[in-house]
């Protein structure tokens, strides 16, 4: 995998209640992915980006949402996210500015 794709794979950190008590329980971060990267890409990018081991990828596509405004109807769309899980006692800080 070629430089460019390892930094355009990860969009940002997904940040909800789920994600937070998942890092937490059981060592795992959760990222707004390229909805056309594959598990293996990832692990790829999260690996060399934060000089870490990624013991397991899973992926999820969330589908769009349709709103009804007060304009009629709008489309909210959709994404693909991944759920990182660490190596046991490997963290990232996602707070940290590079």
């Amino acid at each position: 995998m070629n430089k460019e794709k390892i930094y355009m794979v990860l969009l940002e950190p997904h940040a909800s209640e789920k994600a937070a008590r998942l890092g937490d329980v059981s060592n795992h971060y959760v990222f707004k992915v390229d909805s056309k990267a594959s598990k293996i890409e990832i692990k790829k990018s999260v690996e060399h980006l934060f000089k870490i081991d990624v013991e397991s990828v899973k992926t999820l596509k969330v589908k769009p949402k349709v709103r009804l405004t007060r304009n009629g109807l709008s489309k909210k769309s959709g994404f693909k996210k991944a759920y990182v899980r660490l190596a046991a006692g490997q963290d990232i800080d996602l707070t940290a500015a590079n």
